[in-house]
């Protein structure tokens, strides 16, 4: 896709991983958490229990990026294991879910630090309400809900599609600046808070309660949700493993490096907000890092916060942009959609079009979804992925035994079988935590249902696209 001179190296790939993972999670996700778990131990375990997953999740796909280091990723290495309807399916639900919603998601976080600063418009709660969409069976959505936040959200998504539309190098170079200002922000963040005289280690000693098996269920799932919210965007690097230097050494090294920085930079950062902030209180907050700040030292450096972490989101936002559509690019390269989405600017050598068709559906999904919806949609779909992908090495393992390969995951299959396992239950719980909020009108969407829902309606997709064109045979 990229010429050698133009391909990215091993730093700008650790930047990508760290640059696609801590970017909006961290800012606003440990307050429902919080309110979810009510325990700052427990909360921080999951923290550390979601990073471990995390990290043998990309430990596992390093695997699979070195062995086909080809530009599409997963939609790529589907292809070659479970063939082309699960490959389109997989490619279609990248598209509509994984790697919009969570864009959207970013994106949306970043707009509501904005409002730090800026005032932004709303709709009154009776227009909101009269222009809702119901969804019969799974809910109901408000698209004019924080109508302001979700204007500056799409103005981001748009900006930054535009600036990786113009050259892959303005985008990784961007990126490389972005992660220096990032890991500068987290810094002075975590020294504000544990330097503040008001704090107290005392904090984490709040022991956990819960009322039944639901309350169980839905807290923990839930404060799983969020951290794998938070920790995911990881396997961004492996839809770009053709435009990296030397990638079956440089895709393990950056995945392990990043997110292994990254739940270190977790854990760090949670700890200092539990330093200033107790717990009930987090659990009411909804710009967390600014009102930790803001207790620790005053009005001033709240907003002196909220414009970091609006820096440290924008640079989220442009890793995802960056990464993303490489998959519908795959999909138009290799003639599973319109040949228009596969084709590259010869003088930028990006490919313009998907990025456009990505910044457009991502913008859709802002305007008619809350932070929520779409965090909640992406991390279910997200871990279904992961759970079919480990399912694949280990299927590949016995069909391919002589097959080189660059990079194997350690403890295989006891680590791979163990991953799965941890992802079906997971899942399992998703669903029965949607179900039981929704029925107790806790929860006004099944997101879970309606990621599903959005998932599968590529099947008849599949089928007229494959009346309409020869589909591409497998990778040998």
């Amino acid at each position: 896709m990229s010429t050698s001179t133009s391909r990215l190296s091993l730093s700008t790939s650790v930047a990508i991983v760290v640059g696609s993972i801590i970017g909006s999670g961290l800012f606003i996700k440990p307050a429902s958490m919080a309110a979810q778990l009510a325990s700052p131990s427990l909360l921080l375990l999951v923290w550390v229990a979601a990073g471990v997953m995390s990290l043998l999740g990309a430990l596992l796909f390093a695997e699979l990026g070195a062995m086909l280091p080809k530009t599409g990723g997963l939609f790529v290495h589907f292809n070659h294991l479970f063939g082309a309807p699960m490959a389109f399916l997989y490619g279609w639900s990248a598209f509509s879910i994984i790697n919009t919603a969570s864009v959207a998601a970013i994106a949306f976080v970043c707009a509501s630090y904005v409002g730090q600063f800026v005032p932004l418009p709303q709709c009154s709660d009776a227009f909101v309400h009269r222009y809702a969409l119901p969804l019969p069976g799974l809910g109901t959505l408000y698209p004019f809900k924080d109508i302001g936040i979700k204007a500056i959200a799409i103005s981001l998504v748009m900006g930054f599609s535009f600036i990786n539309a113009k050259s892959l190098r303005a985008g990784g170079r961007f990126q490389q600046v972005s992660a220096i200002v990032n890991f500068s922000i987290i810094a002075l963040l975590s020294v504000g808070l544990l330097s503040a005289k008001s704090g107290s280690i005392s904090t984490l000693s709040v022991s956990y309660t819960y009322t039944g098996m639901l309350g169980l269920v839905s807290g923990v799932v839930a404060a799983f949700t969020g951290a794998f919210f938070a920790y995911d965007g990881w396997i961004n690097i492996v839809s770009m493993a053709g435009e990296i230097r030397d990638p079956q050494k440089n895709i393990p090294r950056s995945l392990f490096l990043g997110v292994a920085i990254c739940m270190g930079i977790y854990i760090l950062i949670n700890f200092s907000y539990f330093y200033v902030l107790p717990i009930d209180q987090m659990a009411q907050s909804q710009l967390v890092a600014a009102d930790a700040m803001r207790l620790a030292h005053g009005n001033g450096f709240a907003l002196l916060a909220g414009g970091m972490i609006v820096c440290c989101t924008i640079g989220a936002i442009n890793a995802n942009i960056m990464a993303t559509a490489r998959v519908t690019y795959a999909m138009g390269r290799d003639g599973v959609l319109s040949g228009w989405f596969g084709q590259l600017d010869r003088k930028a050598e990006t490919p313009r079009n998907a990025l456009f068709l990505h910044g457009t559906w991502t913008s859709l999904l802002l305007f008619s979804g809350s932070f929520d919806l779409l965090a909640d949609m992406y991390v279910f779909i997200t871990w279904l992925v992961y759970a079919l992908g480990a399912f694949g090495i280990l299927y590949w393992r016995s069909k391919e035994p002589m097959r080189e390969r660059p990079y194997k995951v350690v403890g295989h299959p006891y680590t791979t079988i163990a991953f799965i396992l941890f992802s079906v239950s997971y899942l399992v719980a998703t669903v029965y935590k949607d179900i039981s909020l929704f029925l107790q009108h806790k929860q006004p969407v099944i997101n879970s249902g309606l990621a599903l829902l959005i998932t599968l309606s590529g099947i008849p997709l599949y089928y007229f696209s494959v009346r309409r064109r020869e589909l591409p045979g497998k990778i040998q």
